[in-house]
Protein backbone atom coordinates (compact mmCIF):
# COMPACT_ATOMS: atom_id res chain seq x y z
CA UNK A 1 0.00 0.00 0.00
CA UNK A 2 1.08 3.27 -1.08
CA UNK A 3 1.03 5.62 1.60
CA UNK A 4 0.97 9.57 0.44
CA UNK A 5 0.21 12.79 1.56
CA UNK A 6 0.20 16.39 0.12
CA UNK A 7 3.50 17.60 -0.49
CA UNK A 8 5.45 14.12 -0.53
CA UNK A 9 7.20 13.45 -4.18
CA UNK A 10 6.64 10.56 -6.44
CA UNK A 11 9.69 9.55 -8.65
CA UNK A 12 9.06 7.95 -11.90
CA UNK A 13 11.33 6.80 -14.71
CA UNK A 14 9.76 10.45 -16.37
CA UNK A 15 11.02 12.36 -13.07
CA UNK A 16 9.49 13.88 -10.36
CA UNK A 17 5.53 14.68 -9.22
CA UNK A 18 4.36 16.51 -6.53
CA UNK A 19 1.82 14.97 -4.29
CA UNK A 20 -1.07 17.43 -4.46
CA UNK A 21 -4.11 16.05 -2.45
CA UNK A 22 -4.69 13.56 -0.12
CA UNK A 23 -7.40 11.87 -2.02
CA UNK A 24 -6.43 9.20 -4.77
CA UNK A 25 -8.10 6.43 -6.99
CA UNK A 26 -6.91 2.77 -5.86
CA UNK A 27 -4.25 2.51 -8.99
CA UNK A 28 -2.98 6.40 -9.05
CA UNK A 29 -1.63 8.88 -6.91
CA UNK A 30 -2.58 12.60 -7.95
CA UNK A 31 0.66 14.47 -8.00
CA UNK A 32 1.84 17.49 -10.53
CA UNK A 33 4.71 16.84 -13.03
CA UNK A 34 7.11 19.39 -11.74
CA UNK A 35 11.63 18.07 -12.92
CA UNK A 36 11.49 15.88 -15.76
CA UNK A 37 14.18 13.27 -16.45
CA UNK A 38 15.90 14.89 -20.05
CA UNK A 39 16.61 11.33 -21.43
CA UNK A 40 17.99 11.71 -24.44
CA UNK A 41 15.17 10.76 -26.63
CA UNK A 42 13.07 13.89 -25.00
CA UNK A 43 15.85 16.30 -24.97
CA UNK A 44 13.65 17.86 -28.01
CA UNK A 45 11.13 19.13 -25.61
CA UNK A 46 13.08 21.74 -24.46
CA UNK A 47 13.12 23.61 -27.85
CA UNK A 48 9.53 22.53 -28.96
CA UNK A 49 8.10 23.97 -25.66
CA UNK A 50 10.18 26.87 -25.13
CA UNK A 51 11.39 25.04 -21.84
CA UNK A 52 14.05 27.59 -19.55
CA UNK A 53 17.37 26.43 -19.89
CA UNK A 54 18.61 27.50 -16.72
CA UNK A 55 16.21 25.34 -14.63
CA UNK A 56 17.98 21.97 -15.74
CA UNK A 57 19.29 20.35 -12.19
CA UNK A 58 21.44 17.57 -11.92
CA UNK A 59 21.24 14.26 -9.78
CA UNK A 60 23.50 11.25 -9.52
CA UNK A 61 24.31 12.23 -13.53
CA UNK A 62 20.80 12.40 -14.48
CA UNK A 63 19.99 15.98 -15.66
CA UNK A 64 16.13 17.21 -14.76
CA UNK A 65 14.17 20.35 -15.59
CA UNK A 66 11.68 22.42 -13.97
CA UNK A 67 8.36 23.19 -15.54
CA UNK A 68 6.21 25.54 -13.47
CA UNK A 69 3.85 26.53 -16.61
CA UNK A 70 0.45 24.57 -16.39
CA UNK A 71 -0.41 24.74 -20.02
CA UNK A 72 3.04 23.31 -21.49
CA UNK A 73 3.00 20.29 -18.44
CA UNK A 74 -0.28 19.06 -19.87
CA UNK A 75 0.73 19.50 -23.49
CA UNK A 76 4.28 17.51 -23.00
CA UNK A 77 2.42 14.40 -20.49
CA UNK A 78 -0.47 14.64 -23.28
CA UNK A 79 2.46 14.17 -26.12
CA UNK A 80 5.18 12.14 -24.71
CA UNK A 81 3.56 10.43 -22.22
CA UNK A 82 -0.30 10.26 -21.81
CA UNK A 83 -0.43 7.39 -19.13
CA UNK A 84 0.36 10.12 -16.61
CA UNK A 85 -3.05 12.08 -17.39
CA UNK A 86 -6.09 10.95 -15.96
CA UNK A 87 -9.94 12.11 -16.01
CA UNK A 88 -11.62 12.73 -12.89
CA UNK A 89 -14.98 11.93 -12.55
CA UNK A 90 -15.51 13.48 -9.36
CA UNK A 91 -14.04 16.40 -10.60
CA UNK A 92 -15.18 16.29 -14.36
CA UNK A 93 -11.72 17.33 -14.94
CA UNK A 94 -7.88 15.96 -16.83
CA UNK A 95 -5.35 15.65 -13.93
CA UNK A 96 -1.27 14.62 -13.51
CA UNK A 97 -1.75 11.29 -12.27
CA UNK A 98 0.82 8.51 -11.64
CA UNK A 99 0.10 4.97 -12.14
CA UNK A 100 1.20 3.17 -8.89
CA UNK A 101 2.80 0.44 -10.96
CA UNK A 102 5.32 3.46 -12.31
CA UNK A 103 6.64 4.55 -8.67
CA UNK A 104 9.75 3.60 -8.26
CA UNK A 105 10.43 5.60 -4.84
CA UNK A 106 8.10 8.18 -2.53
CA UNK A 107 10.09 11.20 -1.12
CA UNK A 108 8.69 12.73 1.88
CA UNK A 109 9.56 16.07 3.81
CA UNK A 110 9.80 14.72 6.89
CA UNK A 111 12.46 12.02 6.08
CA UNK A 112 14.29 14.80 3.83
CA UNK A 113 14.48 17.34 6.90
CA UNK A 114 15.68 14.06 9.45
CA UNK A 115 18.30 13.73 6.66
CA UNK A 116 19.80 17.42 6.78
CA UNK A 117 19.06 17.34 10.79
CA UNK A 118 21.24 14.81 11.06
CA UNK A 119 23.93 15.68 8.69
CA UNK A 120 23.88 19.01 6.76
CA UNK A 121 26.16 19.48 3.74
CA UNK A 122 26.26 22.89 2.60
CA UNK A 123 25.31 26.13 3.64
CA UNK A 124 22.05 26.15 2.02
CA UNK A 125 20.99 22.72 4.27
CA UNK A 126 22.48 24.92 6.98
CA UNK A 127 19.86 27.18 7.37
CA UNK A 128 17.16 24.27 7.14
CA UNK A 129 18.13 23.07 9.87
CA UNK A 130 18.79 26.11 11.78
CA UNK A 131 15.36 27.17 10.84
CA UNK A 132 13.86 23.25 12.34
CA UNK A 133 15.78 24.48 15.30
CA UNK A 134 14.36 27.29 15.94
CA UNK A 135 11.02 26.28 15.67
CA UNK A 136 11.67 23.31 18.05
CA UNK A 137 13.66 25.55 20.14
CA UNK A 138 9.69 27.34 20.62
CA UNK A 139 7.38 24.28 21.05
CA UNK A 140 7.33 22.34 17.91
CA UNK A 141 8.27 18.67 17.61
CA UNK A 142 10.91 18.04 14.64
CA UNK A 143 8.17 15.08 13.81
CA UNK A 144 6.08 17.95 13.00
CA UNK A 145 8.48 19.55 10.82
CA UNK A 146 9.52 18.76 6.84
CA UNK A 147 11.45 20.14 3.61
CA UNK A 148 9.43 19.91 0.44
CA UNK A 149 10.27 21.52 -2.46
CA UNK A 150 13.25 20.73 -4.68
CA UNK A 151 15.08 19.95 -1.70
CA UNK A 152 13.15 17.27 -0.96
CA UNK A 153 14.48 15.55 -4.21
CA UNK A 154 17.98 16.91 -3.57
CA UNK A 155 17.24 19.28 -6.97
CA UNK A 156 17.68 22.65 -5.44
CA UNK A 157 20.17 25.21 -6.95
CA UNK A 158 21.81 28.31 -5.48
CA UNK A 159 18.69 30.42 -6.26
CA UNK A 160 15.92 27.89 -4.46
CA UNK A 161 13.46 29.13 -1.85
CA UNK A 162 12.90 26.73 1.13
CA UNK A 163 9.95 25.09 1.69
CA UNK A 164 9.34 24.81 5.11
CA UNK A 165 6.53 21.95 5.88
CA UNK A 166 4.54 22.27 9.12
CA UNK A 167 2.14 18.74 10.07
CA UNK A 168 -0.80 20.04 12.36
CA UNK A 169 -3.14 22.96 11.30
CA UNK A 170 -2.46 23.97 15.09
CA UNK A 171 1.19 23.34 14.48
CA UNK A 172 1.05 25.85 11.95
CA UNK A 173 -1.04 28.61 13.01
CA UNK A 174 1.88 28.23 16.12
CA UNK A 175 4.93 28.49 13.81
CA UNK A 176 3.53 31.46 12.20
CA UNK A 177 2.94 33.24 15.50
CA UNK A 178 6.76 32.12 15.93
CA UNK A 179 7.79 34.00 12.85
CA UNK A 180 5.45 36.90 14.02
CA UNK A 181 7.47 37.11 17.35
CA UNK A 182 11.08 36.91 16.05
CA UNK A 183 9.84 39.90 13.49
CA UNK A 184 8.93 41.51 16.31
CA UNK A 185 12.10 40.73 18.30
CA UNK A 186 13.68 42.28 15.26
CA UNK A 187 11.82 45.09 15.39
CA UNK A 188 12.45 45.82 19.30
CA UNK A 189 16.71 45.43 18.57
CA UNK A 190 16.55 41.86 20.30
CA UNK A 191 17.07 39.51 17.05
CA UNK A 192 20.28 39.06 15.37
CA UNK A 193 18.86 39.20 11.83
CA UNK A 194 19.26 35.77 10.78
CA UNK A 195 15.63 35.42 10.13
CA UNK A 196 13.55 38.89 9.36
CA UNK A 197 10.66 39.65 7.30
CA UNK A 198 11.78 39.76 3.19
CA UNK A 199 12.78 42.81 1.95
CA UNK A 200 11.50 45.12 -1.14
CA UNK A 201 13.31 43.06 -3.62
CA UNK A 202 12.05 39.41 -2.70
CA UNK A 203 8.51 40.99 -2.21
CA UNK A 204 8.52 41.67 -6.19
CA UNK A 205 10.23 38.03 -6.70
CA UNK A 206 7.03 36.82 -5.14
CA UNK A 207 4.41 38.76 -6.68
CA UNK A 208 5.85 38.04 -10.11
CA UNK A 209 6.21 34.34 -9.64
CA UNK A 210 2.86 34.36 -8.42
CA UNK A 211 0.71 36.66 -10.51
CA UNK A 212 0.72 36.05 -14.38
CA UNK A 213 -2.04 38.56 -14.71
CA UNK A 214 -3.28 42.24 -13.56
CA UNK A 215 -5.69 40.44 -11.31
CA UNK A 216 -4.31 41.63 -8.19
CA UNK A 217 -1.81 44.69 -7.68
CA UNK A 218 1.45 44.43 -6.53
CA UNK A 219 0.43 46.62 -3.25
CA UNK A 220 -2.72 44.58 -2.31
CA UNK A 221 -0.33 41.75 -2.90
CA UNK A 222 2.19 42.73 -0.41
CA UNK A 223 -0.86 43.83 1.91
CA UNK A 224 -2.58 40.06 2.42
CA UNK A 225 0.76 38.59 2.40
CA UNK A 226 2.62 40.52 5.31
CA UNK A 227 -0.11 39.71 7.43
CA UNK A 228 0.15 36.12 7.27
CA UNK A 229 3.64 35.67 8.46
CA UNK A 230 4.30 32.69 5.94
CA UNK A 231 7.41 33.39 4.60
CA UNK A 232 10.74 35.71 5.85
CA UNK A 233 14.35 35.38 4.89
CA UNK A 234 16.98 33.39 6.93
CA UNK A 235 20.57 34.82 5.73
CA UNK A 236 19.07 35.87 2.77
CA UNK A 237 17.19 32.76 1.44
CA UNK A 238 13.34 32.97 1.09
CA UNK A 239 11.19 30.22 3.11
CA UNK A 240 7.70 29.28 3.63
CA UNK A 241 5.79 28.02 5.98
CA UNK A 242 3.67 25.33 3.96
CA UNK A 243 0.80 23.85 6.34
CA UNK A 244 0.11 20.14 5.51
CA UNK A 245 -2.47 17.55 7.87
CA UNK A 246 -1.37 15.32 9.98
CA UNK A 247 -2.59 11.72 9.52
CA UNK A 248 -4.87 12.02 12.19
CA UNK A 249 -6.51 15.06 10.09
CA UNK A 250 -6.65 13.15 7.24
CA UNK A 251 -10.22 11.53 7.29
CA UNK A 252 -11.84 11.68 3.76
CA UNK A 253 -11.45 9.09 0.77
CA UNK A 254 -11.18 9.12 -2.50
CA UNK A 255 -14.91 9.15 -4.84
CA UNK A 256 -17.31 10.09 -1.71
CA UNK A 257 -17.47 13.93 -3.05
CA UNK A 258 -18.27 14.66 -6.40
CA UNK A 259 -18.23 18.73 -7.67
CA UNK A 260 -20.13 19.73 -11.05
CA UNK A 261 -19.36 22.74 -12.43
CA UNK A 262 -21.51 25.62 -12.77
CA UNK A 263 -19.70 28.46 -14.53
CA UNK A 264 -18.01 31.40 -13.30
CA UNK A 265 -18.93 33.47 -10.01
CA UNK A 266 -18.08 36.74 -8.56
CA UNK A 267 -19.18 36.78 -4.31
CA UNK A 268 -19.29 38.42 -1.45
CA UNK A 269 -19.17 36.99 1.86
CA UNK A 270 -18.16 36.56 5.71
CA UNK A 271 -15.34 34.15 6.36
CA UNK A 272 -16.89 31.97 9.15
CA UNK A 273 -14.44 29.21 9.58
CA UNK A 274 -10.63 29.40 8.80
CA UNK A 275 -9.07 26.50 10.25
CA UNK A 276 -7.73 25.54 6.91
CA UNK A 277 -6.87 28.27 5.06
CA UNK A 278 -3.48 27.46 4.56
CA UNK A 279 -4.12 24.01 3.36
CA UNK A 280 -4.16 22.74 0.27
CA UNK A 281 -6.89 23.40 -1.12
CA UNK A 282 -7.61 26.39 1.31
CA UNK A 283 -10.45 26.05 2.66
CA UNK A 284 -12.91 29.14 4.24
CA UNK A 285 -16.08 28.37 5.67
CA UNK A 286 -18.29 31.56 4.71
CA UNK A 287 -21.87 33.15 4.88
CA UNK A 288 -23.72 35.91 4.45
CA UNK A 289 -23.30 35.33 0.47
CA UNK A 290 -23.91 38.10 -1.87
CA UNK A 291 -23.96 37.18 -5.49
CA UNK A 292 -22.62 39.62 -7.72
CA UNK A 293 -23.08 38.23 -11.00
CA UNK A 294 -26.83 37.69 -11.10
CA UNK A 295 -26.97 35.91 -14.44
CA UNK A 296 -26.09 32.69 -12.60
CA UNK A 297 -28.71 32.90 -10.10
CA UNK A 298 -31.79 33.26 -13.18
CA UNK A 299 -29.67 30.49 -14.99
CA UNK A 300 -29.22 27.68 -12.03
CA UNK A 301 -31.97 29.05 -9.75
CA UNK A 302 -29.22 29.67 -7.72
CA UNK A 303 -29.79 30.21 -3.57
CA UNK A 304 -26.99 33.01 -2.03
CA UNK A 305 -27.73 30.96 0.82
CA UNK A 306 -26.32 27.55 -0.76
CA UNK A 307 -22.68 28.44 -0.84
CA UNK A 308 -20.97 27.35 2.03
CA UNK A 309 -17.62 27.35 1.19
CA UNK A 310 -14.89 28.89 -0.70
CA UNK A 311 -11.63 26.63 -1.95
CA UNK A 312 -8.28 27.63 -3.69
CA UNK A 313 -5.90 25.61 -4.70
CA UNK A 314 -3.00 28.07 -5.76
CA UNK A 315 -1.15 29.32 -2.50
CA UNK A 316 -1.27 33.05 -3.49
CA UNK A 317 -4.68 32.71 -1.94
CA UNK A 318 -4.19 30.53 1.32
CA UNK A 319 -4.42 32.55 4.47
CA UNK A 320 -6.33 35.53 2.65
CA UNK A 321 -8.35 36.09 5.59
CA UNK A 322 -9.38 35.06 9.06
CA UNK A 323 -12.75 34.65 10.51
CA UNK A 324 -15.69 37.59 10.75
CA UNK A 325 -13.24 39.57 7.93
CA UNK A 326 -15.79 39.92 4.65
CA UNK A 327 -13.95 39.22 1.07
CA UNK A 328 -14.61 39.14 -2.17
CA UNK A 329 -13.91 36.03 -4.60
CA UNK A 330 -14.00 34.98 -8.19
CA UNK A 331 -13.56 31.95 -9.45
CA UNK A 332 -15.37 29.13 -10.79
CA UNK A 333 -19.16 27.74 -9.07
CA UNK A 334 -19.36 24.14 -8.10
CA UNK A 335 -21.94 21.74 -6.89
CA UNK A 336 -20.50 19.74 -4.17
CA UNK A 337 -22.45 16.08 -3.93
CA UNK A 338 -21.89 13.73 -1.38
CA UNK A 339 -24.51 10.87 0.74
CA UNK A 340 -24.67 13.60 3.66
CA UNK A 341 -25.21 16.70 1.96
CA UNK A 342 -25.01 18.67 -1.60
CA UNK A 343 -24.24 22.30 -1.13
CA UNK A 344 -21.97 25.01 -3.57
CA UNK A 345 -18.53 26.61 -3.23
CA UNK A 346 -16.51 28.79 -5.24
CA UNK A 347 -13.34 27.39 -6.28
CA UNK A 348 -10.25 30.04 -6.98
CA UNK A 349 -7.18 28.43 -8.39
CA UNK A 350 -8.47 26.47 -11.71
CA UNK A 351 -4.83 26.58 -12.78
CA UNK A 352 -1.76 27.01 -10.91
CA UNK A 353 -1.84 30.77 -12.22
CA UNK A 354 -5.48 31.51 -10.99
CA UNK A 355 -5.86 33.81 -14.30
CA UNK A 356 -8.52 36.43 -13.27
CA UNK A 357 -9.27 34.43 -10.30
CA UNK A 358 -8.86 35.91 -6.82
CA UNK A 359 -10.04 36.16 -2.78
CA UNK A 360 -9.71 39.73 -1.51
CA UNK A 361 -10.30 41.88 1.45
CA UNK A 362 -13.00 44.30 1.37
CA UNK A 363 -11.81 47.73 2.06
Amino acid sequence: MVKVRLRDFIETEIGFFAVNTYEHPKDRIFAFLRYLYLDNPYKEIIKKYELDIKDIRQLNGKKYIKITNTKKTYEILRDYFPDYLYYDDTKGILLHAVPKDRIINVLTPKDRLEEILINSKNKFEEKCRYLANIFYERGIDYKYMGISGSTAIKLNNKNSDIDFVIYGMENHKVARDILKSIFNEENNGKNKKIIHPLSEEFWKRAYNKRIKDNTISYNDFIFHERRKYNRGLIYNTMFDILATRDWKEINSKYGEITYKSIGTIEIQCRVINDRYTFDNPAIYGVEDIEILDSSLIEKCNLEPSSIKEVVSYTHTYAGQAINGEKIIVRGKLEKVISSKEVYMRVLVGTSREALNEYILLIN
